[in-house]
Order: C-alpha cells, then structure tokens, then sequence
C-alpha cells in the first residue's frame, strides 16, 4: 500500500505474520497513531508508544556499545484493525462478511478512508487477504451463497391455507358441539402448520424458540372473534357463546383469517425474493450507502407486492364465505406479521416483540374497557372505546393498533434490513 496505485490492492502481509507482537502492543499502549498517519494528522514523539532509540540520541547499550542505527518504521493501522477484529477475521468465509461484521461495529465507507481505502468493502478484502490460512486452502474467497427455493418449505407454506379453508369448511357443515370441536381441532392442526411452515425457508430463525408466538395468536384469535365481541359488548351483550357463524349473537370472521392463512405462501416468497436481490446486490456493491440505498426499493417493493396478494386473497374470501369486507384491519394486521417475521428472521428480534405486544395490548386494553365500565362507578373507562366504536365501527380499533405497529416497524426495516450485515449470513434451514 505504498502507492496510490495500490490503495485498495489487497495484498499478503510483508511482516512475518498477520498478527505480530508489534501491532499487538501498539494496541496496547491505547493511542491511534496509526489512524492519525494514515488520515494524514500529524504526530508528535509523545504519541508514539514504542520510539526507537538510535545511536545519534547519544543512547549507549550495556558496555557502553553503541547499537546498530535503526531505521524508524510506522505502525500498520489495517493490522491493528485486524486485532481488534481477530475473531472476525478468523471465521469470515468471505470478504463481505468481514465488510459486515466492520458496519456493525460502526465502520463506515468514511471511517474506511482513514485506513486509504476508497469503502469498507476494499478495506475488508485487505483484511480477508492479510489472515494466515492453510497452505491448501483456496487462495480464491467463495462466492456469496444465494439461497434457492427448495420444495420442503414450498409446500409447507402451502399447508396452513389448505388446512384452515378444511377447518372452515368443517364449520359450515356441522352444527352444534359437533361444530365447536371442529373449531377447536381447526384452530390447532393450523397453529401446527403454521408453526411447520415459519421453521424452513426465508422465515427461519437460528433461535428456534419464537417469543412472538403468543402475541401472534392472540392477535389472529382477535381477528377470528374480536371485532364481534367488541360490537356486542357495546351493545350491551353477548348474551351467548360464539355459534361459529357469522350470523349468530357473537359472530365469527372466517374470511380475514383465511385470507391470512393462505397469504403465507406469498410471504415467503417475497422474504424468499428479497434474500436472493439483496444478495445479488450486495455482490456488485463497492459501498454500505450504495447497497442501503439499492436495498430500500427492494424492501418497499416486495412489502406492497404481498399486501397486493393479501388484498387479492381476502377479496376472493369474503367471496366465497359471503361475509362483509374487513380490508382494513386484515391489511395492517398482514403488514404487521409479515414484519415482525420479516424482522426476527433477520436476527432483528427485540422490537418486534415490542411492537407485538404494544398492539395486543391495545386490542384487549379496548375489550375489557367495556367490561370493566359495568362495575359500579366506572362508566367513564369505556369513553375512549365507545367513541371510537360509535364514530368509526368496531374495526377501528385493531386497524389502529395494527396499523401502528406495522409503521413503526416498516420505519425500523428500512434502517436495518437494508443494512448489509443483516443479508450476509441468512442461511436458509
């Protein structure tokens, strides 16, 4: 790197190893003399942790010798970057996951041109270039995996929609405890499916455990039963248990949750569609600003198209099973899911929890506000809920609980699903 010719060359290193003892105590001493120099700031003697002692400083070894004239020799700012990421260095496959690991540490292209590279892309092919590996090993770095769509996750995305229009299906044709079974056996072979389908694919997580899943549940089981049972407690009621029809004192709501069943195929291939561009365009990208801003159209495009396919899917639902539209809430709820997976898979995992869990919150906040206004003296709890449900309809309240989560967290993707650490090491399972 001694010329401008060669400022972004990566090259073997020249010392006798990547990791010698003298830029490892350089970083010691705690100074970033290395840094200065390679920005071009001046430096005095003071800051330099280790001066060199020459014969013309009238220094005299034991005996009185004087030592051999040492030529003074600067400190390599790369290889003691490449300390303080030794682990990175170490494990990285590739070039670009170094460059990864770099940005969430905070180095930016800026940061890069302290050290004479251009962006943390050539800075992070110096870095993969300079770490000793086995004599056999590939000289050439791999190319970057680009996931592929495998029939195991196809079909099981497949498999909620299918089992949910049988559940459906099963309630419109039993009547009484026979239907209420079929519910309840409905309602858990889909919960297995779904569970099944967000394991494989572009929805898998390395963490198997999912936190979300109850506040998932509670707020597709709101979809299913709660815009009724907030119009009946405003009215007063219920006066009896959910029939599993739309018609009956406590109605049900078939078609959102099917539509939603049968949306999960065009989840995942959205999520399956933004990992393979995201991909694509992090290999031909020189820079962390250029790849967020190729990545952010990408992210907006693949969000619209499954709220295009959700649309299309709930109007062929409500069709079907003719009960009345509910585009609003069915939309944002979409949007939020879609997501909070989209998120969590990412390895993004604490503000969807959050957001989740703020919008279950205010759904069953609204609920038990009515309930809780029929004690003695507490009328004034349901004010807020029964002005919104006497302006608005019972569909206000999970479209504005849903719709805020889903643009906070549409706010949140741009900022970190365009980010290049978050597409690098998405291995699908």
């Amino acid at each position: 790197m001694s010329g401008p010719g060669r400022l972004d060359r990566p090259g073997a290193p020249t010392s006798p190893g990547a990791w010698e003892e003298g830029s490892e105590e350089w970083i010691a001493a705690g100074t970033d003399v290395g840094e200065d120099r390679a920005a071009g700031r001046p430096t005095t003697a003071a800051d330099d942790p280790h001066p060199v002692r020459t014969a013309g400083d009238g220094w005299r070894g034991p005996g009185g010798a004087r030592p051999t004239p040492t030529r003074r020799t600067g400190a390599d700012p790369v290889k003691a970057l490449m300390h303080r990421h030794r682990d990175l260095c170490e494990r990285a496959v590739d070039p670009l996951e170094i460059a990864a690991g770099l940005e969430v540490h905070g180095i930016t292209d800026r940061t890069a041109a302290r050290f004479l590279h251009r962006d943390v892309f050539s800075l992070a092919e110096e870095m993969y270039a300079r770490v000793p590996r086995d004599a056999e090993a590939s000289p050439l770095a791999p190319a970057l995996t680009i996931p592929r769509a495998r029939a195991d996750w196809i079909l099981l995305t497949l498999l909620p929609g299918v089992l949910c229009a049988a559940a459906v299906t099963a309630l419109h044709l039993t009547h009484g405890r026979s239907r209420l079974i079929a519910a309840a056996a409905g309602a858990f072979v889909v919960a297995l499916a779904l569970r099944a389908a967000l394991a494989r694919g572009p929805f898998a997580t390395a963490d198997r455990t999912n936190p979300t899943a109850t506040r998932t549940c509670w707020l597709i089981a709101y979809a299913l039963l709660g815009d009724g049972l907030l119009r009946a407690a405003a009215a007063g009621g219920p006066d009896a248990l959910p029939t599993g029809t739309a018609e009956g004192p406590w109605p049900f709501a078939a078609a959102p949750v099917l539509a939603l069943a049968l949306s999960c195929a065009p989840a995942a291939w959205c999520a399956h569609l933004l990992a393979v561009r995201a991909r694509r365009k992090l290999s031909a990208s020189r820079g962390l600003g250029e790849f967020a801003t190729s990545v952010k159209p990408l992210l907006l495009g693949t969000f619209a198209l499954y709220l295009c396919a959700l649309t299309a899917l709930l109007t062929l639902t409500t069709t079907v099973l003719d009960e009345p539209a509910a585009y609003p809430q069915t939309l944002t709820l979409g949007a939020l899911l879609l997501l909070a997976r989209l998120l969590t898979a990412h390895g993004f995992t604490h503000a969807p929890a959050l957001v989740l869990t703020a919008a279950a919150a205010a759904e069953t906040t609204a609920l038990t506000s009515l309930f809780a206004a029929r004690l003695p003296g507490c009328a004034w709890l349901a004010t807020p809920t029964q002005g919104l449900v006497d302006a608005l309809g019972p569909a206000a309240i999970p479209t504005l609980a849903c719709g805020a989560g889903a643009l906070t967290l549409l706010i949140h993707a741009t900022r970190t699903l365009t980010r290049a650490s978050a597409h690098v090491r998405q291995d699908q399972r």
